[in-house]
């Protein structure tokens, strides 16, 4: 199987929780026991959560629903529902089919040592599993920082993390940011603020037993074109910190928040609802993040960066 072929996939697995706001339910008083029901059933979804659900997207679906109404197969209905998806929830919005290959993907786990010269190296993977794996996750590098807080800086590897689950990845790295809000979300009606305590709350610990490293310990992070969702979004978080900067090659462009709803036949539709908003007040979505140094050897220009500091 080629790379992009592979990555693709992956991504779609991970995209199930790539939500910062949880899971939701779909009704399940829908009709959805024809194709055309079932359209119906999703598009009611798209309406209410879904973040280019208006304008356009008005005129645009009375065309699907007529369409659908001819159809005589979920197949078709799948079809309609993917190319609605995209037209309201942009390109990270997703029909997942229902996983049966569990052994296709396996999610890597966290590592963190130090290099030469006291710099610590911490590699921060996809990552949406569960509770138990989560603290295995979040431990390796958390504990591993609190125990270097003389570190000469810090070298964040964001390369290739196409999202997950984002408070772990945050809870993780928590030493190296400040308290207070660190991401905000605009969804179509409104904009809220998220803030570390929630995101440690969220991973099961507490912020009064993190010990922080200095707030001017330089942190060089590494990017490159699958760093996707929440490893963008846990990028994002540090984005307008004076002692953060990132190298590498602009990320893969999918710095948004999603919902996920279970449909009656085992697919999930997963929405997009909320564009990502850094401390700066920029706003990320659908484009990619271009580094602060654009380079094909982001680790040894980061490290070169955290020696001149």
């Amino acid at each position: 199987m080629n790379r992009n072929l592979s990555m693709r996939k992956l991504f779609l697995r991970v995209l199930l929780l790539t939500i910062p706001f949880g899971i939701s339910a779909c009704g399940l008083f829908d009709d959805q026991s024809t194709p055309y029901g079932y359209v119906k059933s999703s598009f009611r979804i798209i309406d209410e959560h879904a973040l280019y659900a208006n304008g356009d997207w008005i005129i645009e679906r009375e065309s699907y629903l007529s369409e659908a109404k001819s159809i005589d197969n979920y197949d078709d209905a799948h079809r309609i529902v993917k190319s609605a998806l995209a037209f309201a929830g942009g390109k990270h919005s997703a029909l997942v089919a229902p996983v049966t290959d569990t052994t296709e993907y396996e999610e890597l786990p966290s590592e963190a040592y130090m290099l030469e010269g006291g710099i610590a190296y911490v590699k921060l993977p996809a990552h949406s599993g569960v509770k138990v794996s989560d603290s295995i996750y979040i431990h390796t590098v958390l504990d591993f920082l609190q125990s270097h807080l003389d570190a000469a800086g810090v070298i964040l590897d964001l390369r290739d993390n196409l999202g997950g689950n984002m408070y772990p990845m945050i809870t993780a790295v928590a030493p190296l940011l400040p308290d207070g809000d660190i991401i905000s979300f605009q969804t179509r009606k409104r904009t809220f603020a998220t803030t570390l305590d929630f995101a440690v709350q969220d991973a099961g610990l507490s912020l009064k037993g993190i010990s922080k490293l200095p707030d001017n310990t330089p942190v060089a992070f590494l990017t490159n074109d699958w760093t996707g969702s929440a490893g963008e979004l846990t990028l994002l978080c540090f984005r307008g910190l004076e002692k953060a900067r990132t190298f590498g090659i602009p990320t893969a462009g999918y710095a948004s928040g999603n919902l996920s709803f279970p449909m009656a036949d085992g697919y999930t539709l997963v929405i997009t609802t909320a564009r990502a908003v850094a401390r700066t007040g920029e706003v990320f979505c659908d484009d990619p993040i271009t580094p602060d140094v654009e380079t094909e050897t982001p680790l040894e220009d980061a490290v070169a960066w955290i020696q001149s500091q």
